[in-house]
């Protein structure tokens, strides 16, 4: 397959035509936030809104609010949503890991001494020895080691700004919630962390 992208040279006002068997975007293309569609939403009369519009907990302040998302966003709006009294839930899917900032310093530094199957090992027994057992508080972890999952599937550590703790003392409250099991949880508004979409298809033609 060839790709035949046509531009327009700023310059001479020209159209230019360019023949290649691959196609680079650099163009920070992943910036329009990206909200799953999932049915019956639009009978949800609370708020909506994306993590990229989420500015402070203050406006929550002894609301229920459903976080949707339980990477490095959805834990820090999680976390500030509590700290403004909000009855803040958070939905996970994906098992995860959690670490400290201090504990990801450190292990980045054990692979130039260590495998990385006993760098997980060392990391797994400290995350439990600071935080306790996560399937009890509703976090499911991979069956890999967090580094070991870093190089196989790309996908990094959550790191922990607090909310661990708040989860403990009920203050961050977490559902797994299969929305088609007939249970029924009421929120205010609902912020969705689930990432960002490229937006390539927007100007690209044939884009396929």
């Amino acid at each position: 397959m060839k790709w035949t992208v046509k531009s327009r040279n700023l310059t001479s006002g020209k159209i230019e035509i360019y023949a290649s068997d691959f196609l680079i975007l650099a163009t920070v293309e992943n910036n329009e936030g990206y909200i799953p569609n999932m049915i019956g939403i639009e009978n949800f009369k609370g708020e909506i809104i994306h993590s990229s519009d989420y500015r402070s907990g203050e406006k929550y302040k002894d609301k229920k609010v459903l976080v949707v998302g339980s990477g490095n966003s959805g834990m820090e709006i999680a976390f500030d949503l509590s700290n403004y009294e909000s009855q803040t839930s958070f939905f996970v899917r994906s098992r995860i890991h959690v670490l400290t900032k201090d504990m990801v310093y450190t292990a980045m530094l054990l692979p130039k001494y260590l495998p990385i199957s006993l760098v997980d090992t060392v990391t797994t027994k400290c995350t439990k020895f600071k935080f306790g057992n996560f399937e009890e508080l509703g976090i499911p972890q991979p069956e890999e080691g967090p580094f070991s999952v870093k190089r196989s599937k790309g996908r990094s550590t959550v790191i922990d700004v607090g909310v661990i703790d708040n989860i403990k003392l009920g203050q961050i409250k977490e559902h797994t919630v299969v929305f088609d099991n007939g249970n029924e949880h009421q929120f205010d508004a609902i912020i969705f962390a689930t990432g960002y979409k490229n937006i390539a298809t927007q100007w690209l033609k044939d884009y396929s």
